[in-house]
């Protein structure tokens, strides 16, 4: 295919290169903005720096032919990532008013291979946690890890639904069951902040005031705003794990580690199934796997020749 036709350059829009650069410094974590870069920055290599951004969703076959010639080689989890850099770079760029449609329009993600070890590790988990991400998602990945509940039990709290003194709220299971998830420090420190003095309304909100068409329950009375939606929060999280090797993470992944985790730091049966909100032992063993990880820390503690040195 070579390198693609240029579009005209740009009159009275913006330059390819100039909408690159700025929706790239509105990502504040490095992995992101570096993975997401190296599929922008083919983007201008081949469709030309000084080009008209807005004239992309009007070519919609012939963004998708040089998407596909580019990467359609490559794994499902390559192909994946780039398509979502560029998906989130053209929604940013339409809310800016550059962009009209969508020149990603023919594409579709590819389905990837099952991954059977869906548990991060704890350092990969605690630099996700530990990462310049805004202040709500924080809160949200803390909470979904410490209490590994599921996340649509999660973006489903309501202000009043918390015990903050107690560190814990009641959530609604599959099937309806009405059960108490607890946390730990982490979310207990940044919890206060998300709240700002809320007493009503969803915990996770949107960034923007709610249409009309929102049910009164999804909206909070005192900003106007929405509740989060599942697929809003899972678009985030991937987007945010991206550039690490082995990313995008799902939020469910999360759960899954913490319930490895606690399994290997000997939590019993009882207590897993407690966390987890199984009430089958057969659902919960898949979780309660131990990872490669905690099968290394326990050789290493358990070696008699090492306890001997």
């Amino acid at each position: 295919m070579g390198r693609v036709r240029m579009l005209p350059r740009a009159a009275s829009g913006v330059r390819l290169a100039d909408a690159v650069q700025i929706y790239l410094a509105t990502l504040t974590v490095r992995n992101t903005r570096e993975t997401y870069g190296a599929a922008l920055d083919r983007l201008v290599a081949d469709f030309g720096a000084d080009s008209d951004v807005s004239l992309l969703g009007s070519e919609p076959d012939r963004v998708s032919g040089w998407f596909t010639f580019v990467w359609g080689g490559k794994s499902a989890k390559t192909f994946n990532i780039r398509l979502t850099a560029l998906t989130s770079a053209c929604g940013y760029w339409r809310e800016q008013g550059w962009l009209a449609g969508d020149p990603l329009v023919r594409l579709r993600a590819r389905p990837a291979p099952p991954d059977t070890s869906k548990a991060l590790s704890r350092e990969r988990v605690a630099q996700i946690l530990g990462s310049g991400a805004p202040l709500r998602e924080r809160v949200l990945w803390h909470l979904l890890y410490e209490s590994s509940a599921r996340a649509e039990e999660v973006l489903m709290l309501d202000v009043p639904d918390l015990d903050t003194a107690n560190r814990c709220a009641v959530v609604t299971r599959k099937g309806g069951a009405r059960e108490v998830v607890a946390w730990q420090t982490g979310t207990a420190r940044l919890l206060p902040r998300l709240l700002a003095g809320r007493r009503s309304g969803p915990l996770f909100l949107t960034d923007r005031k709610a249409r009309p068409s929102v049910a009164a329950g999804d909206i909070d009375p005192a900003t106007g705003r929405a509740r989060l939606s599942y697929r809003r929060a899972a678009e985030l999280f991937e987007n945010h794990t991206a550039g690490f090797d082995d990313g995008p993470y799902t939020l469910h992944q999360l759960r899954h580690s913490r319930l490895t985790h606690a399994a290997e730091d000997g939590a019993s049966t009882p207590v897993l199934m407690k966390l987890s909100g199984h009430t089958s032992v057969r659902s919960l063993v898949k979780y309660a796997r131990i990872s490669d990880e905690g099968l290394r820390r326990y050789q290493a503690g358990s070696d008699p020749a090492a306890r001997r040195r």
